[in-house]
Protein backbone atom coordinates (compact mmCIF):
# COMPACT_ATOMS: atom_id res chain seq x y z
CA UNK A 1 0.00 0.00 0.00
CA UNK A 2 1.50 3.18 -0.93
CA UNK A 3 2.39 5.30 2.12
CA UNK A 4 1.65 9.34 1.20
CA UNK A 5 -0.45 10.55 -1.78
CA UNK A 6 -0.16 14.37 -3.22
CA UNK A 7 -3.54 15.34 -3.76
CA UNK A 8 -4.94 18.59 -6.35
CA UNK A 9 -8.49 19.42 -5.82
CA UNK A 10 -8.31 18.44 -2.51
CA UNK A 11 -11.03 21.48 -1.30
CA UNK A 12 -13.71 21.55 -3.24
CA UNK A 13 -17.02 19.56 -3.45
CA UNK A 14 -15.30 15.90 -4.44
CA UNK A 15 -11.87 17.06 -2.38
CA UNK A 16 -13.77 17.14 1.02
CA UNK A 17 -15.53 14.05 1.03
CA UNK A 18 -12.22 12.38 -1.17
CA UNK A 19 -9.72 13.53 1.92
CA UNK A 20 -11.82 11.88 4.20
CA UNK A 21 -12.05 8.78 1.97
CA UNK A 22 -7.90 8.48 1.65
CA UNK A 23 -7.20 9.28 5.53
CA UNK A 24 -9.67 6.65 6.52
CA UNK A 25 -7.98 4.07 4.07
CA UNK A 26 -4.64 5.05 5.84
CA UNK A 27 -3.15 7.20 3.59
CA UNK A 28 -1.04 9.99 4.51
CA UNK A 29 -2.24 13.17 2.09
CA UNK A 30 -0.32 16.13 0.81
CA UNK A 31 -2.94 18.22 -0.58
CA UNK A 32 -2.06 21.39 -2.52
CA UNK A 33 -3.98 24.61 -2.68
CA UNK A 34 -3.71 27.87 -3.94
CA UNK A 35 -4.90 29.53 -0.44
CA UNK A 36 -4.08 27.22 2.81
CA UNK A 37 -5.90 30.35 5.13
CA UNK A 38 -9.03 29.28 3.13
CA UNK A 39 -9.29 25.90 4.23
CA UNK A 40 -8.81 25.24 7.98
CA UNK A 41 -10.57 22.80 8.13
CA UNK A 42 -7.68 20.69 6.63
CA UNK A 43 -5.89 21.15 9.95
CA UNK A 44 -8.49 18.83 11.41
CA UNK A 45 -6.46 15.57 9.71
CA UNK A 46 -3.41 14.16 11.85
CA UNK A 47 -2.33 12.86 8.57
CA UNK A 48 -3.21 15.88 5.82
CA UNK A 49 0.32 18.07 4.83
CA UNK A 50 -1.31 21.54 3.40
CA UNK A 51 1.44 22.82 0.53
CA UNK A 52 0.55 26.30 -1.21
CA UNK A 53 0.56 26.40 -5.17
CA UNK A 54 -0.56 26.82 -8.20
CA UNK A 55 -0.46 24.37 -10.81
CA UNK A 56 -1.06 26.80 -13.71
CA UNK A 57 2.59 27.81 -12.83
CA UNK A 58 5.25 26.25 -14.11
CA UNK A 59 7.83 24.38 -11.27
CA UNK A 60 4.91 24.69 -8.50
CA UNK A 61 5.08 21.63 -7.11
CA UNK A 62 9.21 20.16 -7.49
CA UNK A 63 9.22 20.31 -3.45
CA UNK A 64 5.99 19.07 -2.74
CA UNK A 65 6.52 15.93 -4.75
CA UNK A 66 9.37 14.34 -2.61
CA UNK A 67 8.77 11.38 -1.15
CA UNK A 68 5.20 10.62 -2.45
CA UNK A 69 4.02 7.22 -3.70
CA UNK A 70 1.40 8.35 -5.95
CA UNK A 71 -0.80 11.62 -7.78
CA UNK A 72 -4.33 11.68 -7.54
CA UNK A 73 -5.45 14.97 -9.47
CA UNK A 74 -8.85 16.19 -9.50
CA UNK A 75 -8.13 19.58 -10.08
CA UNK A 76 -9.91 21.44 -12.44
CA UNK A 77 -12.27 24.13 -13.34
CA UNK A 78 -16.00 23.38 -13.72
CA UNK A 79 -18.49 25.84 -14.97
CA UNK A 80 -21.37 26.54 -17.51
CA UNK A 81 -20.05 29.68 -18.47
CA UNK A 82 -16.31 30.48 -18.92
CA UNK A 83 -13.72 31.48 -21.64
CA UNK A 84 -12.35 28.78 -23.65
CA UNK A 85 -8.96 30.10 -22.14
CA UNK A 86 -9.91 29.67 -18.69
CA UNK A 87 -10.58 26.16 -19.14
CA UNK A 88 -7.61 25.33 -21.35
CA UNK A 89 -5.33 27.27 -18.77
CA UNK A 90 -6.57 25.03 -15.64
CA UNK A 91 -7.40 21.81 -16.74
CA UNK A 92 -4.68 21.53 -19.63
CA UNK A 93 -1.50 24.05 -18.89
CA UNK A 94 -1.81 22.84 -14.74
CA UNK A 95 -2.06 18.72 -15.63
CA UNK A 96 1.19 19.32 -17.91
CA UNK A 97 2.77 21.30 -15.81
CA UNK A 98 1.82 18.43 -13.02
CA UNK A 99 2.92 15.92 -15.15
CA UNK A 100 6.04 17.37 -16.07
CA UNK A 101 7.13 17.68 -11.75
CA UNK A 102 5.44 13.88 -11.66
CA UNK A 103 7.99 12.23 -13.88
CA UNK A 104 10.97 14.27 -12.52
CA UNK A 105 10.41 12.77 -9.09
CA UNK A 106 9.66 9.19 -10.30
CA UNK A 107 6.29 9.30 -8.37
CA UNK A 108 5.20 5.52 -9.12
CA UNK A 109 1.42 6.31 -10.17
CA UNK A 110 -0.83 8.92 -11.12
CA UNK A 111 -5.34 8.65 -10.86
CA UNK A 112 -6.32 11.55 -12.96
CA UNK A 113 -10.46 12.48 -12.23
CA UNK A 114 -11.43 13.57 -15.63
CA UNK A 115 -15.56 13.44 -16.38
CA UNK A 116 -18.05 11.51 -18.54
CA UNK A 117 -19.18 14.94 -20.49
CA UNK A 118 -15.84 14.27 -22.46
CA UNK A 119 -18.21 12.20 -24.88
CA UNK A 120 -20.09 15.71 -25.39
CA UNK A 121 -22.57 14.26 -28.11
CA UNK A 122 -23.36 10.98 -27.15
CA UNK A 123 -24.44 8.55 -30.01
CA UNK A 124 -28.22 7.84 -30.20
CA UNK A 125 -29.39 4.36 -29.08
CA UNK A 126 -25.88 3.75 -27.87
CA UNK A 127 -24.54 2.92 -24.43
CA UNK A 128 -21.55 5.06 -22.61
CA UNK A 129 -18.79 2.64 -22.09
CA UNK A 130 -15.15 3.19 -22.05
CA UNK A 131 -15.25 2.40 -25.60
CA UNK A 132 -18.01 5.19 -26.97
CA UNK A 133 -15.77 7.76 -28.52
CA UNK A 134 -15.63 11.31 -27.34
CA UNK A 135 -16.75 14.01 -29.04
CA UNK A 136 -16.62 17.29 -26.61
CA UNK A 137 -18.99 19.71 -27.41
CA UNK A 138 -17.46 22.77 -25.43
CA UNK A 139 -14.34 23.99 -24.08
CA UNK A 140 -14.52 22.38 -20.90
CA UNK A 141 -15.27 19.17 -22.10
CA UNK A 142 -12.61 19.27 -25.03
CA UNK A 143 -10.13 20.87 -22.18
CA UNK A 144 -10.72 17.73 -20.08
CA UNK A 145 -10.23 15.16 -22.44
CA UNK A 146 -7.25 16.81 -23.79
CA UNK A 147 -5.98 16.59 -19.97
CA UNK A 148 -6.96 12.55 -20.26
CA UNK A 149 -5.18 12.24 -23.72
CA UNK A 150 -1.71 13.90 -21.64
CA UNK A 151 -1.94 11.68 -18.69
CA UNK A 152 -2.27 8.30 -20.89
CA UNK A 153 0.34 9.60 -23.12
CA UNK A 154 2.54 10.02 -20.20
CA UNK A 155 1.63 6.61 -19.10
CA UNK A 156 2.98 5.12 -22.82
CA UNK A 157 6.61 7.23 -22.65
CA UNK A 158 7.24 6.73 -19.26
CA UNK A 159 7.32 4.33 -16.53
CA UNK A 160 4.40 6.12 -14.59
CA UNK A 161 1.55 4.43 -13.85
CA UNK A 162 -1.72 6.03 -14.96
CA UNK A 163 -5.58 5.47 -13.85
CA UNK A 164 -8.49 7.67 -15.53
CA UNK A 165 -11.63 8.03 -13.60
CA UNK A 166 -14.60 9.12 -15.51
CA UNK A 167 -17.83 10.38 -13.40
CA UNK A 168 -20.74 11.36 -13.87
CA UNK A 169 -22.86 14.68 -12.91
CA UNK A 170 -21.68 14.74 -8.87
CA UNK A 171 -24.65 15.26 -6.47
CA UNK A 172 -24.70 15.45 -2.70
CA UNK A 173 -23.93 17.36 1.07
CA UNK A 174 -21.82 19.77 0.32
CA UNK A 175 -22.23 20.23 -3.30
CA UNK A 176 -25.04 23.27 -4.52
CA UNK A 177 -23.89 23.85 -8.50
CA UNK A 178 -25.17 21.97 -11.31
CA UNK A 179 -26.76 19.17 -10.55
CA UNK A 180 -27.45 19.98 -7.27
CA UNK A 181 -28.69 23.27 -8.01
CA UNK A 182 -31.27 21.90 -11.21
CA UNK A 183 -32.72 18.84 -9.40
CA UNK A 184 -32.11 20.04 -5.58
CA UNK A 185 -32.05 23.80 -5.33
CA UNK A 186 -34.53 24.80 -7.98
CA UNK A 187 -37.42 22.50 -7.39
CA UNK A 188 -37.25 23.79 -3.72
CA UNK A 189 -37.95 26.65 -4.06
CA UNK A 190 -40.71 26.08 -6.60
CA UNK A 191 -38.72 25.67 -10.19
CA UNK A 192 -39.04 22.71 -11.98
CA UNK A 193 -37.70 23.39 -15.22
CA UNK A 194 -38.68 19.90 -17.21
CA UNK A 195 -37.03 19.68 -21.04
CA UNK A 196 -39.30 18.50 -23.71
CA UNK A 197 -41.27 16.09 -20.91
CA UNK A 198 -38.32 15.18 -19.04
CA UNK A 199 -37.66 12.07 -21.46
CA UNK A 200 -33.73 12.79 -22.06
CA UNK A 201 -31.65 10.65 -19.49
CA UNK A 202 -29.04 12.27 -16.84
CA UNK A 203 -26.27 10.17 -15.51
CA UNK A 204 -26.14 11.37 -11.75
CA UNK A 205 -23.78 9.66 -9.53
CA UNK A 206 -23.31 10.18 -5.77
CA UNK A 207 -20.65 12.24 -4.56
CA UNK A 208 -19.34 9.97 -1.68
CA UNK A 209 -19.12 7.23 -4.35
CA UNK A 210 -16.62 8.83 -6.22
CA UNK A 211 -14.58 9.48 -3.46
CA UNK A 212 -14.75 5.64 -2.46
CA UNK A 213 -13.87 4.76 -6.44
CA UNK A 214 -10.59 7.15 -6.05
CA UNK A 215 -9.53 5.05 -3.00
CA UNK A 216 -10.51 1.66 -5.59
CA UNK A 217 -8.97 3.67 -8.78
CA UNK A 218 -5.53 4.05 -7.02
CA UNK A 219 -5.23 0.35 -5.29
CA UNK A 220 -6.56 -1.58 -7.83
CA UNK A 221 -6.78 0.42 -11.20
CA UNK A 222 -4.66 -1.18 -13.71
CA UNK A 223 -2.55 1.43 -15.63
CA UNK A 224 -3.34 3.21 -19.26
CA UNK A 225 -7.72 2.17 -18.20
CA UNK A 226 -10.27 4.40 -18.34
CA UNK A 227 -13.27 3.62 -15.76
CA UNK A 228 -16.85 5.35 -16.25
CA UNK A 229 -18.06 5.96 -12.19
CA UNK A 230 -21.99 6.52 -12.43
CA UNK A 231 -25.30 5.45 -10.69
CA UNK A 232 -28.33 5.17 -12.20
CA UNK A 233 -29.02 6.52 -15.73
CA UNK A 234 -32.57 7.66 -15.52
CA UNK A 235 -34.97 10.33 -17.20
CA UNK A 236 -35.12 13.66 -16.11
CA UNK A 237 -38.64 12.61 -15.20
CA UNK A 238 -37.62 9.94 -12.92
CA UNK A 239 -35.16 12.08 -11.36
CA UNK A 240 -37.32 14.58 -10.22
CA UNK A 241 -40.03 11.93 -9.66
CA UNK A 242 -37.55 10.70 -6.90
CA UNK A 243 -36.98 14.11 -5.99
CA UNK A 244 -39.98 15.74 -5.56
CA UNK A 245 -41.57 12.61 -3.45
CA UNK A 246 -38.88 12.38 -0.86
CA UNK A 247 -38.89 16.15 -0.53
CA UNK A 248 -42.64 16.08 -0.48
CA UNK A 249 -42.79 19.37 -3.06
CA UNK A 250 -45.92 19.49 -5.16
CA UNK A 251 -44.98 22.45 -7.33
CA UNK A 252 -46.19 22.15 -10.89
CA UNK A 253 -43.11 21.35 -13.27
CA UNK A 254 -43.07 23.69 -16.33
CA UNK A 255 -42.82 21.34 -19.73
CA UNK A 256 -40.63 23.77 -22.22
CA UNK A 257 -39.85 22.73 -25.70
CA UNK A 258 -36.49 21.88 -26.53
CA UNK A 259 -36.13 25.24 -28.96
CA UNK A 260 -37.50 27.51 -26.54
CA UNK A 261 -35.22 26.15 -23.74
CA UNK A 262 -32.29 26.40 -25.91
CA UNK A 263 -33.34 29.61 -27.18
CA UNK A 264 -34.15 31.03 -23.86
CA UNK A 265 -30.44 29.65 -22.53
CA UNK A 266 -29.13 31.40 -25.41
CA UNK A 267 -30.66 34.46 -24.54
CA UNK A 268 -29.80 34.54 -21.15
CA UNK A 269 -25.78 33.74 -22.03
CA UNK A 270 -26.01 36.71 -24.24
CA UNK A 271 -27.17 39.11 -21.41
CA UNK A 272 -24.45 37.85 -18.89
CA UNK A 273 -21.50 39.01 -21.33
CA UNK A 274 -22.91 42.32 -20.50
CA UNK A 275 -23.73 41.50 -17.01
CA UNK A 276 -20.78 39.49 -16.24
CA UNK A 277 -22.83 37.48 -14.00
CA UNK A 278 -23.40 33.95 -14.84
CA UNK A 279 -26.40 32.71 -16.64
CA UNK A 280 -29.27 31.26 -14.41
CA UNK A 281 -29.55 28.78 -17.54
CA UNK A 282 -26.57 29.16 -19.69
CA UNK A 283 -26.11 27.51 -23.31
CA UNK A 284 -23.66 25.41 -21.70
CA UNK A 285 -25.86 23.20 -20.12
CA UNK A 286 -27.09 22.35 -23.79
CA UNK A 287 -25.36 19.06 -24.35
CA UNK A 288 -25.91 17.40 -20.73
CA UNK A 289 -29.76 18.12 -20.92
CA UNK A 290 -30.57 17.42 -24.45
CA UNK A 291 -29.04 14.33 -24.82
CA UNK A 292 -29.95 10.73 -23.50
CA UNK A 293 -26.46 9.89 -21.53
CA UNK A 294 -26.95 5.88 -21.13
CA UNK A 295 -23.85 5.36 -18.83
CA UNK A 296 -22.21 1.54 -17.96
CA UNK A 297 -19.84 1.49 -15.17
CA UNK A 298 -19.66 -2.47 -15.42
CA UNK A 299 -15.66 -1.94 -15.77
CA UNK A 300 -15.30 0.06 -12.68
CA UNK A 301 -17.79 -2.81 -11.40
CA UNK A 302 -16.15 -5.58 -12.24
CA UNK A 303 -12.50 -4.27 -12.15
CA UNK A 304 -12.41 -2.12 -9.41
CA UNK A 305 -15.21 -2.92 -7.28
CA UNK A 306 -17.24 -0.17 -7.81
CA UNK A 307 -20.87 -0.32 -6.06
CA UNK A 308 -23.01 2.53 -6.45
CA UNK A 309 -25.44 4.28 -4.15
CA UNK A 310 -29.02 3.74 -5.06
CA UNK A 311 -30.24 7.21 -6.38
CA UNK A 312 -33.28 6.85 -3.90
CA UNK A 313 -30.77 6.35 -1.04
CA UNK A 314 -28.42 9.37 -2.14
CA UNK A 315 -31.34 11.48 -2.75
CA UNK A 316 -32.62 10.95 1.25
CA UNK A 317 -29.58 11.73 2.15
CA UNK A 318 -28.65 14.69 0.07
CA UNK A 319 -32.34 16.18 1.44
CA UNK A 320 -31.12 15.58 4.74
CA UNK A 321 -28.09 18.02 4.18
CA UNK A 322 -30.33 20.68 2.92
CA UNK A 323 -32.96 20.35 5.72
CA UNK A 324 -30.14 20.48 8.43
CA UNK A 325 -29.14 23.99 7.20
CA UNK A 326 -26.16 22.74 4.71
CA UNK A 327 -23.76 22.27 7.63
CA UNK A 328 -20.05 22.80 6.34
CA UNK A 329 -18.67 19.99 9.25
CA UNK A 330 -20.47 16.76 8.27
CA UNK A 331 -19.51 14.24 11.01
CA UNK A 332 -19.21 11.34 8.67
CA UNK A 333 -16.11 12.48 6.86
CA UNK A 334 -13.75 13.03 10.16
CA UNK A 335 -10.94 10.82 10.16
Amino acid sequence: MMSRVLVTGGTGFLGRHMVSALCREGYALRVVTRNPKAHAWLNAYPRVEVVAADLRQAGALCDALSDVDAVVHAAGLFSMWHEAGDFFGTNVVGTRHLLDAVVRANVKRLLYVSTIAVIGQPQAGRIIDEQHPPRPSDPYQASKLEAERLVLAAAKQTDLQVVVLRPGAFYGALGNYAFNRLFFVDPMRGIIMQMDGGHYVIFPVYIRDVATAVVLGLKHGRSGEIYNICGECLTHREAFDIICREANIRFPRLNIPKFVGINFARLLTAIAKITRVEPFYPIGLRSYVFNDWNVSSEKAKRELGFVPTPFVQGVRETLAWYRAGKPSHLPELDC
